[in-house]
């Protein structure tokens, strides 16, 4: 865990603070007279100013902003097209800072712990930067390096989160964001925690070591603390290098995708959080490089039957049991009136897995994957007197957007109902319970999911 040298401090939030709210204080006067005075917000406009403010920030809120994205209707169309184009590519920190930050992590005399450490950063991401290395016995490595305050950073997003959140709210309340604040909150958190994101490097290397077509670093606990994670170097291209692939190449890579990320689900009910391009890379074989452990969900087996029985109850028309797995799944007050509104989306996402063809994924005529259903299901959320989206769906929900975006871009043409359903046949509760708890005491997980002390947004002073 971190130390108390980069604590979460009053001052580092204050300074986080004044760098977003000015553009966030701004946004609320600006819905304050949409709403009470009938000034037009010119939204486009502002979401740009936005995703520039943000942009220039380097840390969590900007991987707030790209998970948000990926949560159907929870910001309005005009801020999510600009928040999609994020990126998380800040410029790295400097060689001076990379040699306090290594020696605070390894001591004085870090560098002869390696055969040699590039000055330059490999990659920049939000809350680190990677740096290539060769260790003392010649194998390439991936040093990931936590940048200073991180702790502040995150606590003053959130709040920063909280707000941007609010006012929405007060806008519009066909959706209830405060379960969704929780879980960003608590993944965050995690997320700066790299002993634990060891463990969950751990965790995959198990989970996945019968699927020959993915490949998890390992980590060298050696050279591994809190706030440094040193794993093997793997080497691979971008996904989106095979666009214009043939169809078959294309198609194997979906495959491996496709086990990548649901195989841990339905096998042992954990999930990779964050399907980011940046996440995954191909190998010479067209096998799957599986990156960065830090945001991973573990469910309840409960919750995965849920899964499954909304899928088949989709299957067969049977709205008892999609109403039960709703309700399984941790939405509150479910009727008959609401559920089906949430079929609606259900159907959409689960569309691809019902039809016993080979087809692409989907479609999308703006350019975000679920966009036009998801403006559907938000109109009748709010004649059906809004929702509050349960924390469990924030993950899977994005896990299936990600990837069906993924899926998109490879033009995939695959028989994904066959392939879900050899996935799912034989599914038992109880097996999974078994194979979820050996697999997490072996790796030293709870696989609790705390919970996140959260201010009333009434009571933010928005």
């Amino acid at each position: 865990m971190a130390n108390g040298t980069e604590n979460n401090s009053w001052g580092g939030r204050m300074r986080r603070y004044a760098r977003v709210s000015g553009t966030v204080g701004n946004l609320a006067a600006r819905l304050a007279g949409e709403r009470y005075l009938g000034i037009k917000v010119e939204r486009e406009r502002h979401a740009t100013e936005i995703k520039e403010a943000l942009g220039n920030l380097r840390g969590p809120l900007v991987k707030v902003a790209q998970m948000l994205a990926t949560i159907p209707e929870a910001l309005p169309k005009e801020y999510v097209q600009e928040l999609q184009q994020l990126q998380a590519n800040a410029p790295p920190m400097g060689w001076p800072f990379v040699k306090r930050r290594m020696a605070a992590e390894l001591g004085p005399e870090w560098r002869s712990r390696f055969k040699s450490f590039e000055r330059e950063a490999a990659a920049a991401a939000s809350l680190g930067q990677v740096h290539r290395a060769v260790a003392l016995d010649g194998e390439q490595l991936a040093c990931k390096l936590q940048y200073p305050d991180m702790q502040s950073a995150v606590e003053a997003d959130l709040r920063q989160l909280r707000m941007f959140l609010g006012l929405f709210e007060r806008y519009d309340r066909a959706i209830s964001t405060r379960e969704i604040q929780k879980e960003l909150g608590a993944r965050l958190r995690e997320e700066l925690d790299y002993e634990l994101e060891a463990k969950h490097c751990a965790l995959y290397n198990d989970v996945l070591a019968d699927e020959p077509t993915v490949t998890v670093p390992k980590v060298r606990p050696e050279l591994s603390t809190g706030r440094l994670l040193t794993t093997d170097w793997l080497q691979g291209n971008p996904v989106l290098d095979y666009r214009e692939a043939d169809q078959e190449t294309r198609n194997t890579l979906a495959l491996c995708l496709f086990r990548a990320w649901y195989v841990p689900l339905y096998y042992y009910g954990v999930i990779h959080g964050d399907p980011h391009l940046g996440n995954y890379s191909v190998r010479e074989d067209l096998s799957l490089n599986l990156l960065d452990f830090g945001c991973v969900r573990v469910f309840p087996p409960s919750f995965v039957r849920g899964v499954i029985d909304l899928y088949h109850a989709l299957q067969d028309g049977d709205e008892e049991r999609a109403m039960e797995a709703y309700r399984t799944w941790g939405f509150k007050n479910i009727n008959r009136e609401l559920a089906d509104v949430l079929n609606v989306w259900a159907r959409f996402i689960y569309q691809p897995l019902l039809d016993d063809n080979t087809r692409p994924i989907g479609e999308t005529n703006n350019g975000i994957y679920g966009r036009e259903t998801a403006e559907k299901v938000h109109l009748e959320l709010r004649k059906v007197g809004g929702v509050e989206v349960p924390r469990e769906f924030v993950f899977m929900d994005r896990a299936a957007l990600g990837l069906g975006s993924v899926f998109l871009h490879l033009k995939a043409d695959i028989n994904w109902y066959r392939l879900f359903n050899d996935m799912i046949e034989g599914f038992d509760e109880k097996t999974l319970r078994d194979r979820q708890a050996g697999v997490l005491a072996r790796h030293g997980l709870t696989g609790e999911n705390p919970e996140v002390a959260l201010a009333p947004i009434e009571d933010l002073d928005v």
